[in-house]
């Protein structure tokens, strides 16, 4: 293994380390939307958000999984990985090809909207499946509203990482050009 491997994954275990255990206090904070069970700031996609400004997208998917592996391992149930996973894939995919249309035309802020919105159509959708109705779909304004503000909120948390924090703002810096076809990986330059 060379050292720029060792590198990137010491990162993205330190990424994941920090997803679970914010996912985790997350969980021990009483519900405050007593109108919306269920709903859920979602803090732990604020680590999915850098690592889709500061990694390859393999690399964050990776990093996704193992984020819901570990937090269903430590606390959840199949249904709550199964609710996680299907909000996650889809938020994750759609912040990526959201990603694509450049800072000009989206900010990091409109993307985690963006994903928070998509978070909870994966999440209703397989609801829908488990209760063999759509009609859990009429959830989806009241959770629509809350996902884009927590997506926001999520949002401009980052972005206030990425300007105080030198290291993510490195990079980010490092990502922001590359495209998705090139071989060589940001480890790698140092």
């Amino acid at each position: 293994m060379t050292q720029s491997q060792l590198r990137k994954y010491i990162y993205i275990a330190l990424l994941v380390a920090q997803g679970v255990i914010i996912g985790l206090l997350e969980r021990m904070i009483p519900f405050p939307f007593s109108f919306a069970p269920g709903a859920k700031l979602g803090l732990a996609n604020l680590i999915t958000i850098v690592s889709i400004f500061t990694m390859r997208w393999r690399d964050s998917f990776l990093l996704l999984w193992l984020r819901l592996l570990l937090t269903t391992l430590l606390g959840g149930t199949l249904s709550t990985f199964l609710y996680s996973a299907a909000g996650a894939v889809l938020s994750y995919f759609g912040m990526l090809l959201i990603k694509q249309l450049g800072p000009k035309r989206v900010s990091l802020i409109g993307i985690s909207a963006a994903g928070g919105l998509l978070h909870n159509v994966g999440q209703l959708a397989v609801a829908s499946l488990i209760a063999q109705s759509w009609t859990v779909m009429l959830y989806l304004p009241i959770l629509s509203s809350i996902g884009i503000l927590a997506g926001f909120a999520i949002g401009v948390t980052a972005n206030y990482l990425f300007e105080h924090i030198q290291l993510l703002a490195y990079l980010r810096q490092i990502e922001a050009p590359r495209t998705s076809t090139q071989k060589e990986s940001h480890y790698d330059e140092n």
